[in-house]
């Protein structure tokens, strides 16, 4: 089987659904992750990073970072090559960078999407909500280009010069972050008399995001996974500090108490039943 993963920038594919393609590819399925942007606009989030020649080569910093990621979880990589727009702060919001992702035609970069699943020929796909998980212009964009490349890229008729057609069979949202999940490691760090850098992501995620919980259809079980999943993280150095959130719990609390990544199955092609464990669930047996 082959799973294909489409994220905006690198480190994405290392904080949402991480231990779940390296549980994949661990099993003999191929694996791989298409990165839209180059990351040369994200901010260096861990301080230990931020010396003289990281700012300046940042794009040549990332691609390194995404290399040593990708061997942590022994996936399959590809850039698309589109320019990171940056996420725009401010009020009024400043208008986004010329050339960048998120201004890109749609429809080029659709067409550039398909020739990636027409050559790897996926029969699931990995993307993100119409949310974007969060609105960054770039991960809404990830969202738009994978819905029309899920409905082209079996279409003899559309950019036939891209690659023989191939129908995708099943498409997933990952959403990322998960609330009950946060809380269930805050109240554990504060159990042990530790520090818990979880409480003010998890009152803003109270007041301001939708229970995402609520639109999972498909738990996979890969807790064996999730050194693999941070070893992916510290590999992106310029966006994790290891201080941080992201590894502030120890994998073995981790394990227990959220033993699962999740995602809603969006898009689907073959007959399936839900709640599922599987991404794979329904194709073997509708291809019998």
């Amino acid at each position: 089987m082959r799973l294909l993963a489409v994220h905006a920038h690198p480190d994405d594919e290392s904080s949402k659904g991480a231990a779940t393609l390296a549980r994949y590819a661990d099993q003999g399925h191929r694996v791989k992750v298409v990165t839209c942007t180059d990351g040369q606009r994200g901010d260096i989030l861990n301080p230990a990073m931020d010396r003289p020649g990281v700012l300046e080569n940042m794009t040549t910093v990332r691609r390194e970072e995404m290399a040593r990621a990708a061997a942590a979880l022994g996936v399959e990589h590809e850039w698309m090559g589109y320019v990171d727009s940056g996420l725009p702060e401010g009020d009024p919001l400043p208008p986004l960078p010329e050339g960048c992702f998120a201004l890109v035609d749609t429809l080029e970069a659709t067409r550039s999407l398909v020739r990636v699943i027409r050559e790897f020929r996926p029969h699931v796909i990995i993307t993100y909500d119409e949310n974007g998980g969060y609105p960054h212009p770039d991960h809404l964009k990830v969202h738009e280009i994978s819905m029309r490349a899920w409905e082209l890229a079996g279409d003899a008729g559309f950019a036939p010069e891209e690659g023989e057609p191939w129908t995708p069979l099943k498409l997933y949202y990952t959403h990322g972050f998960i609330l009950q999940r946060m809380q269930l490691l805050h109240d554990r760090l504060l159990d042990q008399g530790k520090p818990s850098p979880y409480g003010y992501m998890i009152k803003r995620w109270a007041e301001n995001e939708a229970d995402v919980m609520s639109r999972v259809t498909t738990r996979i079980e890969c807790a064996d996974y999730f050194e693999h999943r941070a070893a992916a993280l510290t590999a992106h150095a310029t966006q994790i500090d290891p201080a941080g959130a992201f590894l502030a719990s120890p994998i073995e609390d981790q394990r227990e108490v959220w033993p699962t990544e999740e995602f809603e199955l969006a898009r689907t092609r073959v007959t399936t039943h839900l709640p599922e464990d599987d991404l794979f669930a329904g194709i073997e047996e509708d291809a019998q």
